[in-house]
């Protein structure tokens, strides 16, 4: 991930520019048949995720016209997309193959404890092949995310 991260900080961040025009993108693959709260969630902890991996994709913080702060917000954008269990698994497996992609996931097992260590030993008990995702996120050059998602509708 270190080679993703210097090159999004050579990019200079690049603040300036409409997200689609950016050579990164962020996209975050969601099962379009969980339970909204379900997907709210795997967003929000794949994004804390990619947010810890690759620092440099969150731009400055802000102050607003009253003298509030506001944290810094990632300046690539992220695009959050919708698709059946199987095509986030394709889609995630596929991903994993790329080496200029930072690829984050979250299995089911994640969401079926809600202590962290048990999580983890579960996930040590389960192969790869018998791992069933809620959502997969893809940060890397726009042509290797695109050509990874097709065109995935947004989640609505």
């Amino acid at each position: 991930m270190t080679v993703l991260a210097d090159w999004i900080d050579s990019l200079e961040r690049q603040t300036g520019l409409p997200t689609r025009q950016l050579p990164v993108k962020w996209v975050i693959v969601i099962d379009r048949d969980l339970p909204r709260g379900l997907q709210a969630n795997a967003a929000a902890c794949l994004a804390a995720s990619v947010g810890e991996a690759v620092p440099a994709i969150l731009g400055s913080a802000g102050t607003d016209a009253s003298g509030r702060a506001h944290a810094g917000l990632p300046w690539t954008g992220c695009t959050v997309l919708a698709a059946p269990a199987a095509t986030v698994r394709r889609v995630r497996n596929d991903a994993a193959g790329e080496p200029e992609l930072v690829v984050t996931d979250m299995a089911a097992i994640a969401q079926q404890t809600n202590v962290y260590d048990e999580y983890l030993a579960e996930l040590a008990r389960t192969g790869g092949e018998d791992l069933s995702y809620y959502a997969v996120s893809l940060l890397g050059p726009r042509a290797v995310v695109e050509r990874l998602t097709g065109r995935l509708p947004l989640l609505r």
